[in-house]
């Protein structure tokens, strides 16, 4: 496996992350498409082959890009907007040599509904559009549990569709374990974060698990916040049973490092990878 960063975690410029993600020796990052140096709605081709050649010259690969424009894909109005925009994302990381766009969908019901069936036709509508240009349109793992979204990619029937596995999501947010999700899952993934954190509080009926360090975060809990990420390794994400049972599904891509929070990103991410080498070394999974 390999490591990666997502260029804005670094809070800096394009080039700045890129620099940052050398520096600490990472072998990929990942950047978004939404906006930015990057961003689809105004970005030129010269101006990508630059990035590009940038990136390479740094001894850096795009990882993934991340098309996350932060709707879902639960209107079918929206969607008209978003989809089309999803595929020139798809289009855009082609030309960064890219074959893999990461983006949050939206929360899958459990149940057969209206709204599932508007996020089935659109994810379908882009997995069958990745198929056809060799690359993967990839769900991130987020509010639901893994058998949820398993069963959602399941009932696709597309081979573009594939998944972007962040295991502090399903701790934080679905109190799933990543281990238990990969068994419904596992097949499709393509790239992930990693990340870590713990769950707050019960969100939903049929929490699977509520952290017990919650306890000594008490007064985030009065104040409504049901997750907080952490720096890896201390949160519970146990990447002692997670990159193993990873590594059994067959992956050996990216462990694409996100840092959304905390006052010193240089510092979290650069302990982030020193950890992950670690772990990476333990298991032989380098």
């Amino acid at each position: 496996m390999k490591i990666g960063v997502m260029v804005e975690s670094f809070r800096k410029d394009f080039r700045g992350g890129v620099d940052m993600a050398a520096k600490i020796g990472a072998q990929g990052i990942q950047a978004y498409a939404t906006g930015g140096t990057l961003g689809v709605d105004h970005v030129t081709d010269a101006q990508l082959r630059e990035e590009l050649d940038y990136v390479k010259s740094k001894g850096l690969v795009f990882s993934a890009i991340c098309g996350d424009f932060g709707v879902g894909f639960m209107d079918p109005e929206k969607n008209k907007i978003y989809v089309e925009k999803s595929m020139r994302v798809l289009d855009l990381a082609k030309k960064l040599e890219c074959n893999v766009v990461t983006t949050h969908i939206g929360t899958v019901p459990v149940e057969e509904c209206a709204t599932k069936e508007i996020m089935r036709k659109a994810c379908r509508t882009l997995a069958e559009y990745a198929d056809s240009i060799g690359s993967a349109f990839a769900v991130e793992t987020g509010p639901e549990l893994g058998k949820t979204l398993g069963d959602f990619l399941d009932s696709l029937g597309a081979g573009g569709v594939r998944v972007n596995f962040d295991p502090a999501n399903l701790v934080m947010c679905a109190g799933d374990r990543p281990e238990n999700a990969l068994k419904y899952i596992g097949k499709y993934v393509v790239h992930t974060h990693a990340k870590d954190g713990i769950k707050l509080r019960a969100s939903y009926e049929g929490d699977v698990t509520v952290s017990p360090l919650a306890k000594d975060h008490a007064d985030m809990v009065q104040m409504g916040r049901a997750y907080l990420e952490l720096p890896l390794g201390k949160g519970d994400v146990d990447f002692d049973v997670y990159l193993p049972a990873l590594a059994a599904t067959g992956f050996d891509g990216f462990l694409t490092i996100e840092r959304e929070v905390g006052q010193n990103p240089v510092d979290d991410i650069t302990m982030a990878a020193d950890f992950l080498r670690e772990k990476l070394a333990k298991f032989n999974l380098g």
